[in-house]
């Protein structure tokens, strides 16, 4: 945890997946567009696999590399995902692999589009909140490069500056020089800016390694870790 006040960082950057956005019920759409495509799917085990998934390749995800993030490689990443829960609901049994391989770009193409992404409830009054007491807000993701089009959808791409993006600058969490790069745009010195985020490793341990203090926000009750349960004790 921090032990400076709120009042000593000029600037507040937040991660943005599970974060400020969210999509609610992913299992649900996902099983929708398989409805579509006639993949019979059981929910309960649609559910659990992808559940398994964004757990095995995603949260608990340590490592990384300095090898570049493109929009490719943000596609190919979250394509790995689809296949591994096609795979494992049998599709190899009824579909072949070039319909495997399309049904998994085309699941991407909908996780990416705005209409499926809410906001958090407690998003909006805290960006007000900061943004009124003078504090600079920014965004640093790993993200489609979709994210300032929901952003903007969503009525929040107005407080932040700047908005870094993984697959526009060619970087991704949890490699350190993504931070270092927001600080450079923004011009400010990582003594001065807090980060919020999601995930252990890439939005704490990662933006520490450049000496920014950091948040972990734990938004789902199935995770048991230090970190606040809402934006809103960041300023009340």
């Amino acid at each position: 945890m921090i032990t400076k006040s709120l009042e000593a960082y000029s600037a507040i950057f937040f991660d943005a997946g599970d974060t400020l956005i969210t999509i609610p019920a992913a299992h649900e759409i996902m099983l929708t567009y398989l409805q579509e495509q006639d993949f019979k799917a059981e929910p309960v085990k649609l559910e659990g696999l992808l559940t398994e998934a964004i757990g095995h390749f995603y949260t608990n995800k340590t490592n990384y590399t300095d090898k570049a993030c493109t929009p490719d490689s943000d596609r190919q990443f979250w394509v790995t995902i689809y296949t591994f829960i096609m795979n494992h609901l049998g599709a190899y049994n009824v579909w072949s692999e070039e319909r495997i391989h399309r049904c998994c770009h085309d699941m991407y193409d909908v996780f990416v589009a705005d209409e499926h992404y809410s906001l958090f409830d407690d998003v909006v009054d805290c960006l007000e909140a900061l943004s009124n007491r003078g504090q600079r807000l920014g965004v640093i993701s790993n993200f489609a490069p979709t994210l300032r089009g929901i952003l903007k959808k969503k009525g929040i791409s107005h407080f932040f500056d700047p908005i870094i993006v993984s697959t526009e600058v060619g970087l991704e969490k949890p490699n350190p020089a993504i931070f270092s790069l927001a600080l450079q745009r923004a011009d400010l010195k990582a003594k001065d800016v807090l980060y919020i985020g999601d995930h252990a490793i890439n939005d704490v341990w990662a933006p520490q390694q450049i000496g920014m203090d950091a948040i972990r926000l734990i938004r789902f009750d199935t995770i048991k870790a230090d970190g606040i349960r809402s934006l809103s004790e960041l300023y009340m």
